[in-house]
């Protein structure tokens, strides 16, 4: 992942490799499209956002995109710290979105089949889309989406398998207290940690 907090980065479910490079020609084109529209060249007007500065701002978006993919909002506080304007910044996400080059739906889906492949909970899973920038009615909607399907649940039943393979042999009451040690740092909800303790080991 992009933070280098010792997780991976989020998969799209576009094929990332060589699709930077692909659309660079695109969003060009629409720069092209957008001046010669304007009728003007790209030196600055009052009041208007300098080309230059759009250019400036869409390259290192683009090298930016190239390390990883990420959403709006995450892209856009890096280009923040950059020190870009925000109005340009946002002129620069507009474009890039026009060409498919940020999607928050699909990396936000992405990053949610991520943490669910990791045994994570509602609470951790809702914590890491906000984390990386993604909005918060689309993090809640896709949180309970995947509440609603029970994925959290099996996420639970797995971590707990897990947990029983690699503390066979031990004390049955420090397995379970490793349990709803492993149960609380991923964000499952106490409910369902005690569900899958009482079923999975209680019957060990």
């Amino acid at each position: 992942m992009d933070d280098h907090r010792g997780t991976q980065t989020f998969n799209t479910s576009r094929t990332h490799d060589g699709k930077v490079a692909d659309l660079r020609e695109a969003v060009a084109c629409i720069t092209d499209k957008d001046e010669a529209h304007a009728g003007k060249d790209t030196e600055a007007v009052p009041g208007e956002l300098s080309e230059s500065d759009v250019d400036a701002c869409r390259e290192a978006a683009l090298r930016l995109l190239d390390a990883a993919p990420r959403s709006s909002g995450g892209l856009k506080q890096r280009l923040v710290d950059k020190e870009f304007d925000e109005a340009v910044i946002d002129e620069v996400i507009s474009r890039l979105q026009r060409v498919l080059l940020i999607n928050d739906e699909a990396y936000a889906e992405s990053a949610v089949r991520y943490c669910l492949s990791r045994n994570m909970g509602a609470r951790y899973t809702e914590r890491e889309l906000l984390r990386k920038g993604v909005d918060r009615t689309l993090t809640r909607r896709l949180i309970a989406e995947s509440t609603e399907a029970g994925q959290f649940v099996d996420a639970a039943y797995e971590l707990g398998r897990t947990v029983l393979r690699k503390t066979q042999g031990m004390d049955p009451i420090k397995r379970k207290r490793r349990f709803w040690s492993a149960g609380g740092r991923k964000g499952h909800a106490p409910d369902i940690i005690r569900q899958v303790a009482n079923e999975l080991f209680d019957n060990a």
